[in-house]
């Protein structure tokens, strides 16, 4: 199987069901511009921060914190940029306050958040799953001079529904066809590991002779034990 939206999916975030039911993510991170590649995941407490390498200079639209979760709510919140925080906190509240977790809040937050300021206006995505009692599970975009569009998934066991910055070829790639279904991933595997690696495996493609990959991200909740399970693949080990 091939990523299912293209060669060039920017960057591209699913949210679903394992095999065995279990909720899980998946976050993809691809780059053309060498700026772009030279970048990695990395777990910091209960979050996965895109950041530099080396000493490249920080910079907020490549480097942000992609992935929040809480391990008593079970509540997880995967996006390509500054919402994630913004949006992690606010249905942390929610869940204290026992307030619905519907997905009016998480298109205001997109709303204020905008598409982001760079010369092809990347739209900003992102997913929620808002924890263990009575679980939603939202995915976000806004793209450019467009409202906000926010999807409630009902997933199916072994199923990750999904969506991406861009849509189209390596060359001139396009924001994501908001008309268009969203993309879906079946896969069999269940744990975080398997995720992203699986993620990351079907999004090879090339630009100018140089892979375009940066890193993947899987998320499981082992209900279990009510935490969630994270695994990263990095192009760049250091």
């Amino acid at each position: 199987m091939n990523n299912p939206n293209g060669p060039y999916p920017g960057r591209q975030l699913f949210i679903g069901l394992t095999t065995d039911g279990s909720p899980a993510i998946a976050y993809l991170v691809t780059g053309r511009s060498p700026q772009s590649k030279e970048r990695q995941a990395r777990q910091v407490e209960r979050k996965i921060i895109i950041g530099p390498i080396g000493n490249q200079q920080y910079d907020p639209l490549r480097h942000y914190t992609a992935v929040e979760y809480d391990n008593n709510s079970g509540i997880m919140v995967v996006s390509n940029g500054i919402q994630t925080e913004a949006i992690f906190e606010t249905y942390t509240l929610l869940h204290r306050l026992e307030s619905p977790p519907v997905g009016e809040y998480l298109e205001k937050i997109m709303e204020g958040a905008k598409a982001e300021p760079d010369r092809m206006h990347t739209p900003r995505v992102a997913a929620v799953f808002t924890g263990n009692i009575n679980p939603i599970y939202l995915i976000g975009i806004i793209e450019h001079g467009l409202p906000v569009k926010v999807f409630q998934i009902e997933p199916k066991a072994g199923t990750m529904v999904g969506i991406s910055t861009y849509k189209g070829d390596l060359d001139n790639p396009e924001p994501f066809p908001l008309s268009s279904e969203l993309p879906r991933l079946e896969f069999n595997g269940r744990t975080a590991a398997e995720i992203a690696r699986y993620l990351f495996d079907i999004s090879y493609a090339t630009h100018e002779g140089d892979d375009i990959r940066v890193c993947s991200v899987g998320g499981v909740l082992v209900e279990e034990k009510c935490t969630w399970d994270s695994a990263i693949v990095n192009v760049h080990q250091n």
